[in-house]
């Protein structure tokens, strides 16, 4: 083409092309806001562009190559009318100061921090549980009873090796000293028994806690060992100790040798303080054993010396002569000799002596001088005739009191004077009237039991005496019969004799000794009488001459038997002896066909250890193994059983063989 120039090419393409025009300019139309929102959201009105758009070349635009230029930054919406301060612009790659709330977490942390935690829980009860069902169903590891390691076993594991680790440790002997006289006390005699269930019960077990599963995996736990120990068996055990022991004061008194009077001065004694040694020998055997000084306190007598020499002067002014009875113008003399056969004078507890006459002796002897054996009294009974109770009826008679009698002669024992005394006769009632026994229903043998012993033992007397003393006795609807209420304290004066007896796991020697014999064979007779058996004990060890688990221990004053007439009918006792044997029979009417007596086999057997003994007044005696045994009374009417007793358990402790030496 003809006078064209050279063609510039444009820098910025858009700049060839035309763009629209328009005479008016004006705004972005914006339609549709949400009501109440502003259009000053889009910035102030005269901050808001009302330019055309425009290209790169337009006029006012931006040089050519030129980025176009920045947005402004965003504004949040105003808050009460209130604009916020403009945030200062962002530098390009410097960090911001702070995140914008709105900026959500990365994904990958957000999912990271819930899966951390789970795998910590699970990994937390993992170590848990794992333990603890392995340590579940026994003792928790790391239990120790005394030195004993019990954790990890079940419980019959634990108590058998408590048992076998544990209970002779526990067992250790206990030696006393008694006034430099030394006597070893075993575990059974103090009634000592580990209680291996309750020691146990202290350990935890089952399934354990979080804690108790970290104590058996870091930890240890200590138990201290349970130990019963049987107080009464104690006290019994100590009495026997005591029986060897005690020196009983002996009060003045004077007594009779023929027509001498022969004199005991008071002694000062020693008694063992038996609840001191209780507590000591009992402390000891739970320490562990060891050794043990028991305490012996002075007794002192109440008489005196000089009281003494008193009554042996009146002693002797009382059998100088004879003393005259006289009724009417009948009399009786009392010699010389009946007055020292039953004359003494004895402690009347203020530090003097006393007489004291037996005129039931006398009387015995010289009633029948003064009145007629046919006026005189008689108490109502039952004699047994071919096998059956016959009725023996009451009297009421004439007789000397001999209450007012033995006041008399003691005065003039006590005071001298006039030695003749006029007694006074009077109507004697019987003590057992006919109406009182005659509908007691006494008709028929309701129960009978017979032991053996070995002839010409001092022991025989003792059974003996004690069986005649019983004799006749007569137990009324309701009430409670009792040996020691209705004997008394066995003395020489009554009759008894020192023979040897068990007393707390000891053969002494005392007066009296061996009536438990007769005791066992009362016992069983109201056993099988079917009568309430109120109070009694069993003895400590078994003798093969009375039947296991229906023996009976007897001692005055403490150990008692006591049985109690429940029937609607009176009791007969009625005794009878050999030379080798005691039977007790009981007449009443029968409540049941039978009264049965059901044992089970012995068992729990404990053998017998052997000893000596060098000690005074020592006994021997033949070892017994100890066992248990149970004993059931059972109650037959009518072919069927109509009632049963509670089960009676005995424990029967091993009785030691001992060999008496000599030192």
């Amino acid at each position: 083409m003809r006078n064209a120039g050279p063609i510039e090419s444009p820098t910025d393409p858009f700049a060839s092309v035309p763009l629209p025009t328009s005479g008016v300019s004006k705004k972005p139309r914006i339609e549709g806001l949400p009501p109440g929102v502003s259009r000053d959201i889009f910035g102030p009105t005269d901050r808001q562009d009302p330019r055309p758009a425009q290209g790169p070349s337009a006029p006012g635009g931006p040089s050519g190559g030129a980025l176009p230029p920045v947005a402004p930054p965003a504004q949040p919406w105003p808050v009460n009318g209130k604009e916020p301060p403009t945030p200062p612009a962002p530098v390009f790659g410097a960090p911001s100061e702070r995140q914008s709330p709105y900026e959500p977490e990365p994904p990958r942390k957000r999912r990271l921090l819930p899966a951390l935690l789970v795998f910590i829980v699970v990994l937390a009860a993992l170590a848990y549980v794992v333990p603890a069902v392995l340590m579940s169903g026994s003792v928790l590891r790391g239990t120790h009873v005394s030195g004993v390691d019990i954790g990890g076993l079940t419980v019959t594991q634990a108590a058998d090796k408590l048992r076998n680790e544990l209970a002779n440790r526990l067992s250790r002997p206990v030696v006393v000293d008694i006034a430099g006289r030394k006597e070893t006390i075993q575990a059974d005699e103090a009634g000592l028994e580990l209680d291996v269930v309750g020691t146990i019960g202290q350990a935890p077990s089952g399934f354990p806690s979080p804690q108790e599963v970290w104590r058996g995996l870091t930890g240890k736990t200590e138990l201290q060992p349970k130990v019963n120990l049987d107080s009464s068996q104690l006290s019994r055990t100590v009495e026997g100790l005591a029986e060897a022991a005690d020196k009983k004061p002996h009060e003045g008194r004077v007594t009779f040798s023929g027509l001498e009077p022969k004199v005991r001065q008071p002694q000062d004694g020693v008694l063992l303080d038996r609840e001191d040694a209780v507590r000591r020998i009992g402390d000891a055997f739970l320490q562990g054993g060891g050794n043990v000084v028991l305490t012996l306190r002075p007794a002192k007598p109440a008489t005196t010396a000089e009281a003494v020499a008193i009554a042996l002067a009146k002693a002797k002014t009382a059998v100088s002569a004879p003393v005259t009875l006289t009724v009417g113008d009948k009399q009786a003399q009392i010699t010389p000799a009946m007055i020292a056969a039953n004359l003494t004078y004895n402690s009347d507890g203020s530090g003097g002596l006393a007489p004291q006459f037996d005129t039931t002796a006398v009387l015995a002897a010289l009633e029948s001088r003064l009145v007629d054996a046919a006026q005189q009294p008689r108490d109502a009974t039952y004699d047994i005739v071919n096998g059956k109770p016959v009725l023996v009826p009451a009297r009421t008679g004439r007789g000397v009191n001999d209450k007012l009698l033995a006041r008399d002669a003691e005065r003039v024992f006590d005071e001298g004077g006039s030695r003749t005394i006029p007694v006074r006769l009077g109507a004697v009632a019987p003590a057992v009237t006919t109406e009182q026994v005659r509908d007691l229903g006494i008709k028929e043998n309701v129960g009978a039991f017979t032991t053996s012993f070995d002839a010409g033992q001092p022991r025989v007397k003792n059974i003996q005496r004690m069986a005649q003393q019983l004799d006749g006795h007569l137990v009324k609807p309701g009430e409670t019969f009792s040996i020691n209420e209705i004997v008394g304290e066995r003395t020489v004066e009554d009759g008894y004799v020192e023979a040897g007896q068990i007393v707390g796991g000891r053969m002494v020697s005392i007066v009296g000794g061996g009536v438990s014999q007769f005791a066992t064979t009362m016992y069983n007779a109201a056993f099988f009488g079917g009568f309430d058996l109120v109070e009694h004990q069993p003895m400590d060890y078994y003798a093969p001459r009375y039947p296991p688990g229906r023996d009976v221990a007897l001692l005055y004053p403490d150990t008692d038997l006591k049985w109690r007439n429940d029937s609607d009918f009176g009791v007969l006792v009625k005794t009878a002896f050999t030379e080798t044997s005691v039977t007790v029979t009981l007449w009443s009417t029968k409540r049941y066909d039978e009264v049965e007596a059901v044992t089970s086999e012995k068992r729990d057997f404990r053998p017998f250890r052997t000893e000596s003994s060098s000690a005074p007044g020592c006994l021997p005696t033949v070892g017994e193994q100890g066992f248990t045994i149970d004993v059931t009374r059972v109650f037959h009417q009518d072919g069927k059983v109509v009632k049963k007793d509670k089960k009676l358990t005995t424990k029967y402790r091993p009785q030691p063989q001992t060999t008496c030496t000599t030192s």
